[in-house]
Parts: C-alpha cells; structure tokens; sequence
C-alpha cells in the first residue's frame, strides 16, 4: 500500500512548529517500521516542479530525531523530508534475531519505505551507516530516480580506529537516572572530537539520542544491535565499496566531514573529490564524527546542493 502525501500533508498542517509526522509502514519480513516526515505547505503530489524529496537515513544507533533541525530547514525551501528509523532504533519495532540488524536486511526495509511512500525521485542525506546504505542502492535505483548523495561523514574507506571507538561502547550504559547524566557520557566519549561543545550542545545531543520510559533515560536502539560489531579487530577484512562509489559517477554528490573525524579520513575525501566528476566536499569545522547538522551554514550548504541538482 502507498501512503497517501495529502493525507499526511493535512496532518502535517494540524501539527505543531517544526514536530514531524510520524508514519509507519511493513518491512518485508512483517516487522512494523517508523519513520518521520516534514513536509511544506504547498507539497501536494511529486510533480516535476515540486522541489526534490529528500530521504534522511541516520546512523548505526541513531533516529530520525538526528535530522529535524537541517530537515525544517529544508522544508522551508519547499523539500519533503522523509526519515527513517531502521529496526531496533528509534520508534520502529525490535527485530528477535539481532542477525537482522544487518546492511542487508535494512536495505530491503528501505525499499518497502520507498515504495510505501511512493518515491518517483528523491534526494538521500546518509548519516555514517545511511551514507553506506546510499552507496549500496546505486545498484539498486539509477540517476534518473536517485538524484543525488549527500555523504555525512562516509565514505567508501571507513576508518578501523572510528569503528572500534563505536563497539566499544555500543550497547552499554544504556539506561540513566537523568538526561545530564547521559550528556556527561556522550561529552567524556566525544569530546576532543567537539571540542567548542558547551553542555547545552551536549545536553541537546542527549536529546536526540534517548527518551523517557518509566522514570528513566534509555538509549533508544536494541542493545543486541551491538553483536553486529563483535570480535571488531584490525585484520577484519573490509569490502571494497569504491566499485559502489563509481557508480554515482552520473549524479551529484556532496561529502560533508567533520574536522576531527574518525570515520572519514582527509585521504578518502580527497578521493572522493578526485574520483567523480561531479563531488562537493564542505569539512565541518569543530566537529568530528559525525556532525550534527545543526549550523546555518551546513544547512545552507545542503540546500543549494540540493537547488543545483535541479538546474
């Protein structure tokens, strides 16, 4: 079943300042699935002249909650936002087989969100793992439907040292007392990666990360979800995604890296740039692994990308 866009436009307009509207949709396997979308006023079908959808695929352990400043913001310039929560993270249901939790299953779950949506044409914007999952579906969707790939901090050579800094502490400590307590975890994990970091940014990001659930701030991803990085060493051998990258050859690209990244090296951004015709690279200053797409200037940054891959 697609997902009727002017039924979820009349809720969207009944809906408080800048909140998304939360829908669901049936992944293949029968597991139910959540996402959020911000959608503009005028947004009635996906006409040629409406302003290009842009699909928000977050990080390993993240939520859509990561994308609604810099998804307002677009919306402002007349773009859908649609964001998805993949299983076991945010509002969606957790999978009974953390083997599910893998690049491959999440990837027909993308698809079923695609097309629930109806999705002619759309833009992604992938956060770490999301931007895995845009280099994956070049295989998957041509230039003329996947117009473009914004890459927050990915890239085709993902860093080992970045990778083991993740499994080490994913799936602990998640429960807490308080949001600040949670603020305090994240700013002694991340810190020298956000150095200009107050604790109103680290509180913010708290925010994002967990919710309330009986009188407590829980992480909101399925702890199991940490088994897909066990027995994380140096020699695990890493596929080579560059073949992926070639792909996107015939569409625009737009790489944002954080300055202090442990993710994404300067070397692999570099190539990037140097490998496609068509790559932007915009390094966020003060920032590490991975940005919060918070800042004007990102924003802005995205937004004409995203008004250049019209012209």
């Amino acid at each position: 079943m697609t997902l009727s866009l002017q039924e979820l436009a009349g809720k969207l307009a009944r809906s408080s300042d800048g909140e998304p509207v939360s829908f669901n949709w049936t992944a293949p396997d029968g597991l139910v699935l959540s996402g959020d979308a911000w959608l503009p006023e005028t947004w009635q079908d996906q006409t040629t002249e409406n302003a290009l959808p842009v699909l928000c695929l977050p990080g390993l352990s993240r939520n859509t909650r990561d994308f609604q400043e810099v998804a307002n913001y677009l919306k402002q310039l007349e773009h859908p936002v649609f964001a998805l929560d993949y299983r076991g993270r945010g509002k969606s249901a957790w999978d009974p087989d953390w083997n599910n939790y893998s690049l491959a299953v999440e990837a027909e779950d993308i698809d079923a969100a695609i097309e629930f949506l109806g999705l002619d044409r759309f833009a992604v914007l992938g956060t770490s793992r999301g931007g895995l999952h845009g280099l994956a579906m070049s295989y998957r969707y041509g230039a003329d439907r996947m117009k473009a790939v914004i890459f927050n901090d990915i890239g085709p050579d993902v860093e080992m040292t970045g990778l083991k800094r993740i499994a080490g502490s994913l799936g602990h400590n998640m429960q807490h007392p308080a949001l600040a307590d949670i603020a305090d975890m994240m700013a002694s994990a991340l810190g020298p990666q956000f150095p200009g970091f107050d604790d109103v940014h680290w509180q913010k990001l708290a925010g994002q990360l967990a919710s309330r659930h009986d009188g407590r701030y829980v992480l909101d991803y399925d702890p199991q979800l940490a088994r897909q990085l066990d027995n994380l060493e140096d020699a695990t051998l890493m596929p080579d995604l560059w073949p992926l990258y070639d792909r996107l050859t015939d569409r625009p690209v737009l790489v944002l890296r954080g300055e202090h990244s442990d993710i994404l090296s300067e070397a692999t951004c570099q190539r990037m740039l140097d490998t496609h015709p068509n790559a932007t690279v915009k390094i966020i200053e003060g920032q590490g692994h991975a940005p919060v797409l918070w800042e004007p200037e990102t924003h802005e940054a995205i937004g004409k990308f995203l008004k250049d891959c019209a012209q």
